[in-house]
């Protein structure tokens, strides 16, 4: 479908718009070919963005309506082997029910970026934010990271573009953004003009990988047992690689943006003498760093550092901001029936990343905001009074907290 559309602002604007409005005017800076559709609360208001956008003149792509969550991702799947620039995403239980088209797209190698409106699984029945949808890729070969802003939601889409479709990578990328807090709540957001993203972010090129009928080639060819182990060796090179990829990608971003700069793996906020350092990912950074300075203000201690990319996952960054600490508090949205300790997913990576440390802190679980419910000052503060009696003590009287559980 070809449609004319409206000459791109030639400077750049400042607009009052949401965290998924924001992911949809990265994809229109991006040039994007294919975007698939299916409703699910709260991912849905970015495919009413992108629509209003191509209907409005704004955009040109292929806007795809699907029978199915599990539908949008095969569609985009198979758009990105013939060389197109691709997005999809879902929530909760959709993002659950594409899981089989997720699950492959890794081994293919083909780059895609996927918003996870992050939401809890039902039942019963909730729609507010948990990080347990978008977790269940961490082990399957997609690049995972979190956003904290709309401004951060709308930079990082153009940064996953620029890293999935390297050729030293070539994986997909979800971004995790907290439902309602993100999705739906209005900031003030720069939107870069075109000039400067053109200038980031180059044409999606697969090279010799390209399905086409001048390069006949097959793509997820039955292979048998015999070459599995192969594949995921090189994917996990893919991944490793990543790494350095990322911090590429974020120096030339902030050259030409002025944002972005620093750790592009991790945000600290007064932790560099920080006696105690609470850890998370997601929107909670703005309750915690409020509470962080009512703390400070009292005299204690308290830090914060904010995790940005689950994978690959910063290890490196994780030991220097943590390892000064005398207790680390793990603020989980989400949790893992059954895990070691009654831990939460991050709190186990966390502490797997902390043991060879010769010098490490006590790391606690503190299970929070699930389902939606607020991560609030009070229970930063109870989180925080935990740490320093560990801090004062030495001893963990437990490893894990619900906080702000009624009753």
């Amino acid at each position: 479908m070809s449609v004319s559309t409206k000459a791109a602002p030639a400077a750049d604007q400042e607009m009052l718009i949401s965290g998924c409005a924001a992911i949809a005017q990265a994809l229109r800076l991006s040039d994007i070919d294919v975007v698939t559709a299916y409703p699910i609360r709260p991912y849905d208001t970015v495919m009413q963005a992108v629509a209003k956008l191509i209907s409005n003149g704004e955009m040109d792509a292929e806007y795809i309506v699907a029978a199915s969550e599990h539908d949008q991702f095969e569609i985009v799947k198979h758009a990105s082997a013939v060389g197109a620039r691709v997005f999809c995403g879902s929530s909760g239980v959709g993002w659950m029910y594409a899981m089989e088209a997720i699950a492959v797209t890794p081994a293919l190698r083909l780059p895609m970026v996927a918003l996870v409106g992050n939401r809890a699984l039902d039942d019963p029945g909730a729609f507010g934010c948990e990080h347990n949808d978008a977790l269940c890729v961490r082990d399957l070969g997609w690049m995972l990271t979190w956003v904290d802003t709309a401004q951060e939601a709308l930079d990082t889409a153009l940064i996953a573009y620029r890293v999935a479709e390297d050729r030293r990578i070539f994986l997909p990328c979800a971004i995790g953004a907290d439902g309602a807090f993100l999705t739906h709540s209005e900031v003030l957001v720069k939107v870069p003009n075109k000039e400067k993203v053109d200038q980031f972010l180059p044409k999606y090129d697969r090279g010799d990988k390209m399905l086409h009928p001048d390069n006949p080639i097959t793509i997820a060819p039955q292979v048998n047992e015999d070459w599995v182990m192969e594949i995921r060796k090189q994917n996990d090179e893919a991944m490793r690689r990543a790494r350095g990829v990322i911090q590429e990608a974020y120096r030339d971003f902030h050259k030409i943006f002025g944002r972005q700069g620093g750790n592009p793996f991790v945000e600290s906020y007064m932790a560099e003498d920080a006696d105690v350092i609470l850890f998370g990912q997601g929107t909670l950074s703005l309750p915690v760093k409020v509470g962080v300075r009512k703390l400070r203000e009292q005299g204690h201690k308290v830090g914060f550092v904010r995790l940005r990319w689950l994978r690959p996952f910063p290890t490196p960054e994780v030991q220097e901001t943590l390892s000064r600490a005398k207790a680390v508090g793990v603020i989980d949205r989400d949790y893992s029936f059954g895990s070691p300790n009654h831990g939460a997913v991050l709190y186990n990576e966390v502490r797997s990343a902390l043991y060879d440390l010769p010098k490490r802190p006590h790391v606690i679980s503190f299970v929070c905001g699930l389902g939606g419910r607020e991560v609030t000052l009070d229970s930063v503060t109870e989180m925080s009074e935990i740490l320093l009696k560990v801090a004062k003590t030495g001893k963990v009287e437990q490893p894990n907290y619900w906080i702000g559980v009624r009753g």
